[in-house]
């Protein structure tokens, strides 16, 4: 069984930016595909960025070229680095696995002045 924990939400202002963290309980994040999801209040939780084993990237219209998806597979951590953040982008951000069907318990991400 897979366990996945993410960290780094917060507080931040319009125009902010903060690094979310996604570990694994085992080496994964190297072999298979990777995505960040967020929801927001009355929302449907929405795929923002994934990364696949090979390294390749894809984004939401809504976060592409302000958000930044990464791994660095000897730490087994996948990053969402997040710039010019806007209050739209409040919400609580998850790692998931799709293959494990494994996701974490989510990190709050607010962005308001």
């Amino acid at each position: 069984q897979v366990h996945l924990v993410e960290s780094g939400g917060g507080l931040v202002q319009p125009g902010g930016s903060l690094r979310l963290s996604c570990t694994a309980s085992s080496g994964i994040f190297s072999s298979y595909m990777t995505d960040w999801y967020r929801q927001a209040p009355g929302k449907q939780r929405e795929r923002v960025a994934r990364i696949t084993n090979a390294g390749s990237t894809t984004y939401a219209d809504s976060v592409a070229g302000r958000f930044t998806i990464s791994r660095n597979n000897a730490e087994n951590t996948v990053y969402l680095q997040m710039n010019s953040l806007k209050p739209e982008d409040t919400a609580v951000y998850y790692c998931h696995s799709p293959i494990h069907d494994a996701w974490g318990q989510g990190t709050q991400v607010t962005v308001s002045s």
